[in-house]
């Protein structure tokens, strides 16, 4: 029995390190990229993917519902508005869509209590992009998940992330880094794990349809579950023999003596204080990554990082 054709697939977010990811393991099944911008051709050549060009900030413009599955790596807050527009302009076509997945962030769960209004109305607007996707889809049946990663990282083709990439960067600058003890734990995935887990569920919802048991919100990890300074000390491993972050020392202090220390940051910027205080905080407790796909745990760090 010859299996069936795997469903086709419309990715937004292309210009992301898991967008990057998700083309290349998709290679060989009916891509598009939907953006403002076409995609970056291959890093091994041949040919980027077949490109509809699409503003999600454009309220004016014709939303046409693409068939298959919809893969979003884009701000979720943009993209939710953005199907919610498909489906009040075109609700046949919308109920014809097989799945989407959205990326949003585990910063909805870990920043819900945040002081600064920086946090407070990043956690807003992510809640109310995610309610918002959840009645679109829920309206008219189809199946959704919503991913919510924490601490992404790694590079795929030419785009890296901004989260440890910029941690390896301090590391170089610094000849010695302050931390509160161990610090909190740490879950941190792989732009290609996301893509992967992405990929996966899509096809996942494609076979199994509307299903209101599944939950819509998945808290996603990577397979490592670490300490903040068990963290930096395998990112400093993981560098060349002559890179400058490996000689960063990394100095556990007292957390109370750290706070101490710490506390002027509260006046001149309570975004940076907060983002202070969370390296003793546990973020960590999701669900990783290998339990979805099936295979072995990747342990942290996975390649290729960021330069």
């Amino acid at each position: 029995m010859v299996p069936p054709m795997p469903a086709p697939i419309t990715l937004f977010g292309a210009t992301s390190p898991s967008g990057q990811a998700l083309i290349a393991l998709a290679g060989g099944r009916e891509l598009v990229v939907a953006g403002r911008r076409a995609p970056l051709p291959p890093m091994g050549g041949g040919d980027p993917p077949p490109f509809l060009r699409c503003d999600l900030e454009d309220t004016g413009a014709g939303a046409e519902v693409p068939a298959g599955l919809l893969i979003s790596f884009a701000p979720i807050w943009s993209f939710a508005p953005w199907l919610e527009r498909c489906a009040e302009r075109d609700p046949a076509g919308f109920g014809r869509l097989q799945g989407v997945i959205a990326c949003s962030s585990s910063s909805v769960i870990t920043k819900r209590f945040a002081a600064n209004r920086f946090d407070r109305d990043l956690v807003q607007r992510l809640r109310q992009a995610e309610e918002s996707l959840s009645r679109t889809c829920a309206a008219h049946a189809r199946p959704l998940r919503i991913l919510a990663p924490t601490l992404i990282y790694g590079q795929a083709g030419p785009l890296g992330d901004r989260n440890l990439s910029r941690l390896r960067q301090l590391l170089r600058r610094l000849p010695l880094l302050p931390l509160p003890g161990e610090g909190g734990l740490r879950q941190p995935i792989h732009c290609r794990q996301l893509a992967a887990v992405a990929l996966h569920l899509a096809d996942r919802l494609a076979e199994d349809g509307f299903d209101l048991s599944q939950p819509v919100h998945l808290p996603l990890g990577g397979d490592d579950t670490l300490s903040y300074a068990a963290m930096l000390r395998r990112l400093q491993d993981a560098t060349d023999r002559g890179d400058r972050a490996r000689r960063c020392r990394l100095l556990a202090l007292p957390p109370r003596l750290f706070l101490s220390l710490a506390s002027p940051l509260l006046l001149l910027s309570p975004k940076r204080f907060e983002a202070v205080l969370r390296m003793g905080a546990d973020l960590a407790g999701f669900t990783p990554a290998h339990h979805l796909l099936g295979g072995s745990p990747e342990p942290f760090p996975v390649p290729p990082l960021v330069p």
